[in-house]
């Protein structure tokens, strides 16, 4: 099928809310999209995480069981977690973690055909945003990417939870942050469709989309390091609230409405080699910046 250079498009989450305290809403925020909610979880954070939200439901009026996301985004994990979510019902499907739990969330919420709602607990990809996921083999190496026909419904970034992260996940981020705006403007000058509606062709990108990469550009470097000294001291500054926006919404916004290239190639083939397993998706990006 010819690609849709001639038509603009531009794709993003129905909604992003991003502040303090916004995982303890969680429950008046699902309401709004069904009343029996299931949350995938980051293993770590699975017993204080679980406790806590049925805690926050227990007063309400709708029901939440979770579940605990086992390492990595899989076939067989995808398959294993839509099983479950199958087999409760769920009406709602909430991913809480990293870009993994998120991308695994994307695709079960996708194939099952219900609301979404991703809730990052670090702020180090732009995967929350986009309306793909990342699929990697049983042994750690990239396999392929799955593609929807549209982003998440709520990406629910709650401040308290991504300031206590480990301060490598935030610069892993300013790293996948960093590629948006170079991998745009290749894009723009090779004239390459976009990701929005990719199955179909791809569209050309909107000016807002350059105007997004080119801002979350613009904030790492005038905030960048500024947010690194403000989380290693736990204080949540406007810098850091800015290169969390940056990290999360204007570089997912930016990717896919623009595109990835050589950057994200790069680190796609780093992935391959078992020594890169313990290294950050964001950091493989960086070094692909630099190449």
């Amino acid at each position: 099928m010819p690609k849709n250079t001639t038509i603009i498009g531009f794709g993003s989450p129905s909604r992003y809310f991003q502040g303090r305290g916004q995982l303890n809403k969680l429950e008046s925020y699902s309401r709004g999209f069904g009343t029996r909610v299931l949350a995938l979880i980051d293993s770590f954070l699975f017993p204080e995480m679980t406790a806590h939200l049925k805690s926050l439901y227990a007063a309400g009026d709708s029901t939440i069981t979770t579940e605990a996301f086992r390492k990595e985004v899989t076939e067989k994990e995808i398959s294993r977690v839509k099983a479950v979510a199958k087999k409760r019902g769920a009406e709602v499907f909430v991913g809480i973690g990293g870009g993994k739990t998120l991308d695994t969330t994307k695709a079960v919420g996708h194939f099952l055909d219900i609301p979404i709602i991703v809730a990052p607990t670090t702020a180090s990809t732009d995967a929350p945003c986009s309306a793909l996921s990342m699929v990697y083999k049983e042994n750690g190496e990239y396999s392929h990417a799955l593609w929807y026909p549209k982003n998440p419904d709520l990406v629910l970034v709650d401040l308290d939870v991504i300031i206590k992260a480990p301060i490598r996940f935030l610069v892993a981020g300013m790293g996948d942050a960093l590629s948006t705006y170079f991998e745009a403007r290749a894009n723009q000058e090779s004239d390459s469709p976009n990701y929005v509606n990719y199955e179909g062709g791809g569209y050309k990108r909107t000016q807002a989309a350059m105007e997004l990469a080119k801002l979350s550009y613009k904030i790492l470097l005038e905030d960048g390091l500024k947010a690194k000294v403000a989380a290693e001291n736990g204080v949540c500054t406007q810098a850091l609230e800015n290169v969390i926006e940056a990290n999360i919404l204007l570089s997912g916004l930016g990717f896919e409405n623009t595109a990835y290239a050589g950057a994200h190639s790069i680190a796609n083939g780093l992935a391959a080699l078992s020594s890169s397993h313990k290294t950050l998706h964001g950091e493989k990006v960086a070094v692909g910046v630099i190449c």
